[in-house]
């Protein structure tokens, strides 16, 4: 079977939704399809219960729709969840669930994308061909464990934080958190306050916030350098923290700001952690050496023994796996070979929406610029047919 259309758009994330209501509002016709069974998987089924955004409302809005009037600044998982719901509706917006993309292909001779995909519900596999492709599928597709010696063979449970709903599970138990990014550090507070005996790997310099001086630290850098801002910021987070070096965490030279700028790499947002940290409630720790039964070795030579190791090691993109032509957008790990602002446009008529590690706001501003360009082409595709 095959079908037709101008524009594949392939994921229903917030990333893929917002793609399709900014086609939506210039009437260009598109297929969105999405491997789950629902919108939004991430937020839906692989998010710990405790989770807001960690970003104030005005830096996460999706193009032309805010969120209600009476919504908190800091919006909690459900309302999130909501609001995607009311988004897709708000713009009519109907992606083709169960449908697991296999392959997308660029043929020279038709200057087009053929797509193979299937229904995960009857097997039936659909040719499409569109004049543009959207790779919407995130850069959370897969989650990402390391490689750790005797991992396989650990005695207690390994859980990645995909997975991870809340500490309610293991109070009385040791459990250790690998990765000290948001999730991880904010997993670590979970667990302890329900009373496991809380232990973090941190692997990495780390930035540590609060949601005010960020959301302070954004507004401000609208108006003033960014280096005169994270200045300012990491001014504030040493009178409010204090020197977290002699508790195992190190500041990196580069601001916060400008890091998630170069890097991606977000600061972490303290919802309580570097208190229990600081009281010795929760350990921290050096990277994994190796592991042997429940014992687990560190770099300097420490062992512990574990009950649960939760993995707040991230994810990775899996474009890679069926996108057949992408040489001219994504490097090997799936990510833009090009830095933000000029990571959204390949070869082709083809583009990809949240890989820039941008989050939300930059969801919205890849959206816009990918309905964008397809306007100017789709424009004067149609002159030159008529």
């Amino acid at each position: 079977m095959e079908e037709h259309t101008i524009v594949l758009i392939v994921g229903a994330g917030p990333a893929g939704l917002a793609t399709a209501a900014c086609l939506a509002q210039f009437s260009i016709p598109y297929v969105i399809m999405e491997r789950e069974d629902c919108s939004a998987s991430l937020w839906r089924n692989r998010a710990y219960d405790r989770l807001k955004l960690h970003l104030a409302k005005e830096f996460c809005e999706l193009p032309h729709m805010s969120y209600p009037a009476d919504a908190p600044t800091y919006i909690p998982k459900d309302q999130f969840v909501k609001y995607l719901d009311s988004y897709i509706e708000r713009f009519d917006i109907h992606p083709k669930y169960n449908t697991d993309i296999k392959s997308c292909t660029y043929d020279e001779g038709k200057e087009c994308w053929i797509s193979l995909a299937c229904d995960a519900v009857t097997s039936r596999v659909v040719r499409y061909k569109s004049k543009f492709l959207v790779v919407a599928s995130g850069e959370n597709s897969a989650a990402n464990i390391p490689v750790i010696p005797g991992l396989h063979d650990f005695a207690g449970e390994t859980i990645h934080s995909s997975l991870y709903k809340s500490g309610t599970a293991y109070s009385g138990k040791n459990a250790l958190v690998v990765g000290c990014g948001n999730s991880g550090m904010e997993i670590a507070y979970d667990l302890a306050t329900h009373g496991a005996n809380t232990s973090i790997v941190v692997r990495s310099q780390v930035h540590i916030m609060t949601k005010e001086i960020i959301r302070l630290g954004m507004t401000l850098v609208q108006h003033t350098p960014v280096n005169g801002v994270d200045d300012l910021l990491v001014r504030m987070s040493k009178v409010l923290f204090g020197d977290l070096s002699k508790h195992g965490i190190v500041r990196p030279e580069t601001g916060p700001l400008l890091l998630k700028e170069q890097t991606g790499r977000s600061a972490v947002i303290d919802v309580g952690t570097v208190g229990l940290i600081k009281k010795g409630t929760i350990k921290v720790l050096r990277n994994i050496s190796k592991i042997n039964g429940n014992v687990v070795e560190f770099e300097d030579k420490k062992e512990s023994s574990f009950d649960v190791i939760v993995f707040a090691t991230g994810y990775k993109s899996m474009a890679n796996t069926w996108l057949k032509n992408g040489e001219s957008m994504l490097n090997n790990d799936g990510l833009p070979k090009k830095e933000f602002p000029n990571h959204w446009k390949g070869a082709n008529g083809l583009y990809c929406a949240g890989l820039a590690r941008r989050g939300l706001a930059g969801i919205a501003i890849d959206a816009k610029n990918i309905a964008n360009d397809i306007l100017s082409s789709y424009d004067m595709h149609r002159c030159e047919t008529n």
